[in-house]
């Protein structure tokens, strides 16, 4: 992937930086926000190479490029004032707020996208130590285990830190003060204070509890902190507000957290840990059905980001997460499907996307590549991996199978679960996983589409109708030099019989001239269509047209879009000559198989040809 031409074609693609209001990635997207999404063109930028998809969900415009996003979030940065380094990005003082949970699911996803790849990491590392100790590889009284252990467990037990950090960017905090609150928590002689019985602070009692690996606390202050810092700067004078203002922060955010922040989210997170508890005790089937057949829904939505907190909640409250274990069920059930697909399909060109999604799925757990190009377009594998989560996620937690760290599932991440749990019940739901998917895809099947259909949808060529009734010929008849040379755009002229036009197919109308003279055309893929009717014809003001659509109306192919009375504007002297043009030729710079001669409207006119196409024929 060219990251620099990625990110160029995304972001003319929604609009612009123009159009752009904030944007934040996570592991696999970039999360814009948009002033106008009409603006944006879906279709151009899931023509962009590197690009797997578009995604509106949570007022956010998603552009899916997969585990490349940071190289291309990073390749924004140097074109434009948004992207960059891939912190997490404060929301900007004109972006539309939204609903309550549409802002949340933005707020977790720009905090935790910063840290979660160092938390995922070293997570890996923990459960491969794990899994070392379980087979006997690794003695935990060896100074080397001691090392190993501190720093696959340090960045977790911190975390705190890095989320202050995270924290203070989205708010607009001063990063430092919000560092300085967080080390106060996680300090040596304060953690030593947890459980101890009569603690006041200037005579109020308060119970101290553990920050380590926490997240609800040090967020809620920071976000006081940022509202607190603007009073402050407003207030004191110039001279001494810069180093006063961190004082008085620490000096009431810290004992603030200890006396009420802290309990109250420690107690929030005792009862979700119990209710997650109590659902994996009682009903354990069920949580691990939810959890394995919904997982994959909610990141198509992007709304798994609002579960990320629960996982951290249930790990600081018991030092294990029994909800990851049917996530790896729904991410391994998804991989298994493509690569049924892979297996099953006689498509040249599907089973070589097949191959790349199945092992990116597998081995990294990224399934967005085989969710967006293969298995959603194809639906019978997206259901059958749904199936698959079902089935394989009430069974391991059946079993109690959890983790011991916080890990992105995947095949390389297993040993997260290895002796957590009932083994025999984790093999069988992993076999269940696994197969179930892959055995309906390649045995029940699903609809492989043949070669022919398959280039056509992925070069995204648009067979262009007849709008009118009458005589197909070059564009080089059209008397106006801009239309005759191509300049405008390719495409043919007809000469009308009747005074009738309609759309050539399913269409936005993208602009209806008030004269009437001339329509604009986008198709769902991204062809965009001018049709002119006559030449010199807007100085008749309208006279003799009459429009029957308006921009932004959506319409089917065959709808009638504008009467005109072709005896009445030939009598005024103009021609009536009509060029259908392409007019973006940097998706579409070619026409394929011109109509000639007479024709009726709704034959078959051009096909409007993809660039992919042209440099394929090159």
């Amino acid at each position: 992937m060219d990251y620099s031409k990625t990110a160029a074609g995304v972001l003319k693609g929604v609009g612009g930086e123009e159009n752009v209001t904030s944007l934040v990635h996570c592991m696999t997207r970039l999360r814009f926000v948009l002033k106008d999404e009409s603006k944006a063109d879906a279709a151009a930028i899931k023509a962009v190479p590197g690009v797997v998809t578009v995604a509106q969900a949570g007022g956010q415009y998603q552009v899916v490029v997969g585990n490349e996003v940071p190289e291309v979030f990073a390749a924004m940065g140097t074109i434009s004032k948004f992207g960059g380094s891939g912190e997490a990005a404060a929301p900007a003082t004109d972006e539309p707020k939204g609903n309550l949970f549409n802002q949340f699911i933005k707020m977790i996803s720009a905090i935790f996208t910063p840290v979660l790849w160092a938390l995922a990491g070293t997570g890996l590392l923990k459960a491969f130590l794990a899994a070392a100790v379980t087979f006997g590889w690794m003695d935990v009284t060896t100074s080397t285990y001691v090392v190993l252990n501190a720093l696959s467990d340090a960045f977790i037990n911190f975390l705190p830190l890095a989320l202050a950090i995270s924290a203070a960017r989205y708010f607009k905090a001063a990063e430092y003060t919000s560092l300085a609150i967080a080390g106060a928590l996680l300090y040596p002689s304060i953690t030593a204070l947890v459980g101890a019985p009569d603690l006041t602070f200037f005579g109020i009692p308060f119970t101290m509890v553990s920050y380590v690996s926490s997240v609800i606390p040090i967020i809620i202050i920071v976000w006081l902190q940022s509202h607190a810092e603007k009073f402050l700067y407003a207030k004191l004078p110039s001279a001494v507000r810069r180093f006063v203002t961190p004082m008085i922060i620490v000096l009431i955010a810290v004992p603030l957290v200890f006396v009420v922040i802290g309990p109250l989210s420690s107690v929030l997170s005792g009862w979700i840990s119990a209710g997650i508890g109590w659902l994996f005790t009682n009903l354990p089937w069920l949580g691990g059905a939810v959890m394995g057949g919904l997982w994959q829904v909610f990141v198509i939505f992007g709304l798994h980001w609002g579960l990320v907190p629960l996982f951290q909640f249930e790990f600081q409250e018991t030092g294990q997460i029994l909800l990851v274990a049917p996530v790896f069920m729904a991410v391994l059930a998804q991989a298994a499907a493509v690569a049924g697909v892979w297996v099953r399909t006689r498509n040249k060109n599907l089973r070589s996307l097949a191959a790349p999604a199945t092992l990116s799925g597998f081995l990294a757990g990224v399934t967005e590549p085989a969710i967006y190009g293969i298995n959603l377009p194809l639906k019978r594998p997206f259901a059958f991996g749904i199936v698959g989560g079902v089935v394989g996620g009430a069974i391991v937690s059946l079993g109690g199978v959890f983790s011991t760290s916080f890990v992105v599932p995947s095949g390389l991440a297993l040993p997260a679960l290895l002796g957590n749990g009932n083994m025999v019940m984790l093999g069988i739901g992993l076999l269940a996983a696994i197969v179930i998917p892959f055995a309906l895809t390649v045995i029940v099947g699903f609809k492989d589409p043949v070669e022919g259909e398959t280039q056509a949808a992925e070069s995204n060529d648009v067979e262009v109708l007849s709008p009118l009734d009458g005589t197909v010929v070059p564009l080089s008849e059209v008397s106006d030099a801009a239309f005759a040379d191509g300049s405008l755009g390719q495409g043919v002229a007809i000469r009308p019989t009747s005074g009738a036009l309609y759309a050539p197919f399913d269409a936005t109308v993208v602009a209806a001239f008030p004269t009437g003279h001339a329509i604009g055309l986008r198709h769902a893929d991204g062809a965009e269509v001018l049709i002119h009717v006559g030449i010199d014809t807007v100085k008749l003001a309208g006279e003799h047209f009459r429009l029957k659509v308006s921009s932004g109306q959506q319409v089917k192919a065959g709808d009638l879009l504008l009467e005109f009375d072709g005896d009445a504007i030939a009598a005024a002297g103009y021609d009536l000559i009509t060029p259908v043009i392409v007019t973006n030729p940097d998706l579409y710079p070619a026409v394929g198989s011109p109509a000639v001669g007479p024709i009726a409207h709704g034959d078959a006119l051009f096909f409007a040809v993809a660039v992919e196409q042209v440099l394929a024929a090159k």
